[in-house]
């Protein structure tokens, strides 16, 4: 294994560590719980490690979380979708804009309609007490905000010269 596979496995778990640590920090936002650290890891995972990196990291977190008590089987669906559609994203163009748009589109709408299914087979939810939209909502509160700190993030990180020093050294 080289020194770079090595580095990013090791980045990834520790952002997968960063986003059980910041699940336990949410707040009220429109009738929603809004956790974004999961979002803004996924796009961290998606610039710096690559789409499977990022899928990766989301299903240790969503894993790590409902061990502990502290996360959901939605947490699966959302994370998942949502890290891989913003990871191909920024595979694709390396633009920040549009991979921000992709986690808020692949969490929000893709992961909320997956949650529903989710909820009705695995946690024994009548499925006329689950609409699609209950999902969807709140995750596109949440997946926007961490978007948002994510894309603060790395603007700065990439105004600064920072983000292309630290991606030269983690392929390093």
């Amino acid at each position: 294994m080289n020194r770079s596979r090595i580095k990013k496995l090791v980045i990834c778990a520790i952002l997968a560590d960063i986003a059980v640590v910041g699940s336990m920090f949410s707040f009220p936002i429109l009738g929603s719980r809004c956790a974004p650290i999961q979002h803004m890891v996924n796009i961290i995972c998606a610039v710096f490690l690559g789409p499977a990196y990022g899928v990766a990291a989301a299903f240790l977190a969503s894993l790590i979380r409902n061990l502990f008590g502290l996360g959901s089987l939605m947490a699966f669906p959302g994370s998942m979708i949502g890290a891989l559609c913003c990871g191909l994203m920024y595979w694709k163009t390396e633009k920040l804009l549009p991979t921000l748009i992709a986690e808020v589109l692949g969490t929000g709408i893709l992961g909320g309609l997956c949650a529903y299914p989710v909820a009705v087979l695995f946690l024994n939810t009548d499925a006329a007490a689950v609409a699609f939209y209950a999902y969807i909502i709140p995750f596109l509160i949440s997946t926007a905000v961490g978007a948002l700190i994510a894309g603060l993030v790395l603007s700065g990180l990439k105004r600064s010269g920072a983000l292309e020093h630290m991606k030269y050294l983690l392929d390093k």
